[in-house]
């Protein structure tokens, strides 16, 4: 008897029948990685600086991080939070450490901790008004952010191509303009509860606040009775060279959201919240079913340990100097295309001065892999394990490519 002939279906024809169209059609198949590159399935070889959109913080399959998650995948994997489990508990002090005296929430992504802030800020704001709910629940945020898909997510998150289709949406929600303090003071009155910021707008273009801003917003925030709220889901885990990207302010926030880099490549998100506000949440009021299981928490607790043990906040610190130097070459060569360079250590934009999805494509056809980002830019995100000729071999491609449509 003939056997029944298999029919072998591609992963992009799988992808176009079976997989919800809520993005574009992905470019590559990819299958496999190591340190800062990937192969596709065709087995081309390809420099990849969008590190899972700052996800993959150690590169891929480094050699910790993936005994660390073997070793607990065969030992415990979920418990949920009924239970104690050692590794959050430990994750948790050295998240502490990093951060200063307070306590640690997790979750499972960065949209989950940024709406654990937003309730935080909607308790805090109720200790405000005497116990009083709704009373006092604004929360100032910034124009052209980007903190997320969930409903509290968006409604931070003035862009139209987030928010439109989902309305109404979560009401309390005013925004300033970036860097300049006296337009977040000027909304704050007896109903705001929080100021909510990332430290480097990400999806927004690469955009930082400048540290006397955020000097500012601390000040403003001590005055008033406010919390202030940073977004460092992007920018934090040492993607700047220091472990938050707040530090180079030197101010201390009321509470952070965290997420991509903290687990190296495996789902996790935290909130920490500063000692004075930690007491803000009891046993009811919020919680996650997958937040801090032991599989996700050895996953960070190793993304950890590379990040101190191989000093990769000095090496970032170091050789994004240079690399930077190199980068803002490119736009003295070819101003016609490019007239920016913004950004702190690994976390860079370039501004271009049209579209930026012709050049993803290029570069990709180079076999550079680079997201882009709002207002006409291309992000590059090595990971913080990047060689320096791996960083010098992103320049020499991103110039072949403005070269080419010079």
């Amino acid at each position: 008897m003939s056997q029944p002939s298999i029919i072998r279906t591609s992963t992009a024809d799988l992808y176009d029948s079976h997989v919800l169209k809520n993005y574009a059609r992905p470019a590559l198949t990819l299958v496999r990685g190591q340190g800062s590159r990937v192969w596709d399935d065709a087995g081309n070889s390809y420099l990849d600086f969008t590190s899972g959109i700052a996800v993959s913080a150690l590169g891929h399959c480094h050699p910790h991080w993936v005994a660390a998650v073997q070793r607990q995948a065969a030992e415990l994997i979920h418990v949920s939070n009924l239970f104690r489990n050692p590794n959050q508990g430990e994750l948790a002090r050295r998240l502490v450490k990093f951060a200063g005296p307070g306590r640690v929430f997790f979750c499972n992504s960065g949209a989950e901790a940024n709406e654990a802030l937003i309730k935080l800020a909607r308790l805090h704001g109720m200790t405000k008004a005497g116990g009083e709910e709704g009373k006092c629940y604004k929360i100032i945020c910034a124009q052209s952010a980007f903190h997320g898909r969930t409903f509290g997510g968006m409604s931070a998150t003035p862009q139209e191509k987030v928010q439109h289709g989902f309305r109404p949406l979560v009401p309390g929600f005013a925004f300033g303009k970036l860097n300049d303090l006296e337009s977040f003071a000027a909304l704050v009155d007896d109903q705001t509860a929080a100021i909510f910021v990332e430290t480097i707008q990400g999806e927004g273009g690469i955009h930082a606040c400048t540290p006397e801003f955020l000097r500012g917003l601390r000040e403003l925030c001590s005055q008033r009775n406010l919390l202030l709220l940073l977004d460092e889901v992007q920018c934090g885990i040492g993607r700047t060279g220091r472990f938050f990207a707040f530090e180079h302010a030197g101010i201390v926030p009321d509470a952070i959201g965290m997420a991509k880099g903290l687990g190296g490549g495996m789902p996790i998100g935290a909130m920490w919240v500063r000692d004075r506000h930690a007491d803000l949440f009891h046993p009811g009021n919020h919680g996650t079913t997958f937040g801090g299981t032991p599989l996700a928490c050895a996953a960070a607790l190793a993304v950890l340990d590379v990040i101190e043990r191989d000093n990769l906040l000095g090496q970032v610190m170091a050789l994004s100097t240079p690399w930077l130097i190199a980068l803002q070459g490119l736009v003295a060569d070819f101003p016609g295309q490019l007239t920016a360079v913004r950004g702190l250590g690994y976390l860079v934009g370039l501004q271009l001065t049209s579209d930026p999805a012709p050049y993803v494509a290029a570069l990709r056809e180079q076999g550079l892999l680079v997201p882009s980002a709002g207002g006409n830019v291309i992000r590059l995100l090595p990971p913080l394990t990047a060689t320096p000729g791996e960083l010098a071999q992103a320049v020499v491609m991103l110039r072949s490519v403005f070269k080419a449509r010079a």
